[in-house]
């Protein structure tokens, strides 16, 4: 036994278990303090739990789990710490050829403050590291790798198994402006046909990648996806302000094949929190395949696109994102892993505006289960949508 009657982390009596509905509270109600944001703790628990019937998440879409100490299996037993997975759709493309897989991500990590420092949540990391693998698995058919995001750094989860991946991103200022012209406001019913459209692309993307010693994985982002986060917006919104956004993203062009959308969600952070309230990009997808490419942002390539249509159409989009979030009280518009198309589009707002890499909040970190190394995988479309 540790110290104060709490168990070693190595105890036999230890194990992982799906949460009970009452632990589940328990541990909503533990977490509240630190993850709320600017929602009364009991707001909060409601939003979970409203969370847990969306499309994503219902039917066991979200799964519980917690460490518990139980030294007699038919007795009670005493929660150490806990998570949540969610089971996400995903891609994986080799030599041309699209495997469809099941994924999850693990998210919610949390130990309360009187057990830290005994090394349970490491412990429950290993223990989920082993479960992911084959958890919910079709016709015996396990997932080939799990992800998060770290708001710890890329060490702790890196011992366990998930490896960090890029993770940059490009803001700019929240700023009531007119809205272009030439854009189209996105309305909730306007998003289940433009992700069916968008994960059509990628797969005739993924398809063209025959390099034979490289495997991309990407997490589909359909519409269960989007609209999970959409109701996670919606939720804050209304308790905050009584009302709901409608505007979930915006698009530019009309003609099928050249059009350039992206979605939004809006976050708001707790007064005592370093990161202001932001309005991310959840996916910004172009039609046209010659303008859209997997490459990450270079400075040198965003001055050579500075004054193409493509970057305009970014720009024109993240214009009425820069409106949206001056108008939901955020302070910046901010768009994960860009291109260098999406960087120019942000320097022509912002001149000031860089790519910045996160080394301590929003890793995205991978756990890859499958046959090769991770060294040999790439994540592409790994932009804001895949957040857990």
């Amino acid at each position: 036994m540790g110290s104060i009657g709490l168990p070693d982390k190595d105890s036999p009596d230890i194990h992982l278990a799906v949460a009970t509905k009452e632990e589940l509270l328990a541990q909503q109600n533990a977490n509240s303090e630190e993850w709320r944001g600017v929602l009364p703790a009991e707001a909060y628990v409601r939003r979970e739990t409203y969370l847990y019937s969306q499309e994503l998440t219902k039917d066991d879409g979200m799964t519980p789990w917690v460490l518990v100490y139980q030294p007699d299996r038919n007795g009670p037993r005493q929660i150490l710490c806990g998570c949540e997975s969610i089971r996400k759709r995903a891609l994986i493309a080799r030599d041309g050829e699209i495997e469809d897989v099941t994924s999850h991500g693990v998210c919610s990590v949390f130990c309360s403050p009187d057990k830290r420092g005994r090394g349970y949540a490491g412990r429950m990391m290993k223990d989920m590291a082993q479960t992911m693998e084959h958890w919910q698995a079709e016709n015996g058919k396990s997932s080939p790798f799990s992800i998060l995001f770290s708001d710890i750094g890329k060490d702790f989860y890196a011992l366990r198994g998930w490896q960090a991946f890029p993770s940059a991103h490009v803001s700019v200022p929240a700023l009531p402006t007119t809205t272009p012209a030439s854009v189209r406001l996105l309305k909730s019913e306007d998003i289940a046909e433009l992700c069916a459209l968008d994960e059509k692309l990628i797969r005739q993307r993924l398809s063209k990648l025959n390099s034979s010693n490289r495997i991309a994985v990407a997490i589909v982002p359909d519409h269960a996806t989007i609209a999970w986060h959409h109701a996670r917006d919606d939720f804050v919104a209304n308790e905050l302000y009584g009302k709901t956004p409608t505007v979930k993203g915006v698009m530019i062009g009309d003609k099928p094949g050249s059009r350039i959308w992206m979605y939004f969600t809006r976050v708001w952070t707790y007064l005592q929190e370093d990161s202001p309230n932001t309005l991310h990009v959840l996916r910004l997808v172009i039609e046209d395949e010659s303008l859209s490419d997997f490459s990450p942002a270079s400075p040198a390539a965003a001055d050579k696109l500075e004054d193409t249509e493509v970057v305009h159409a970014i720009a024109a989009c993240l214009q009425v994102a820069q409106s949206e979030a001056a108008l939901w009280d955020m302070k910046e518009v901010t768009i994960w892993n860009p291109t260098s198309a999406t960087l120019a589009a942000a320097r022509s707002l912002d001149p000031k505006a860089a790519v910045v890499e996160r080394e301590h909040e929003s890793i995205a970190s991978l756990n890859w289960y499958g046959d090769g190394s991770l060294k040999d995988i790439d994540w592409v479309c790994n932009e804001k949508y895949g957040w857990c």
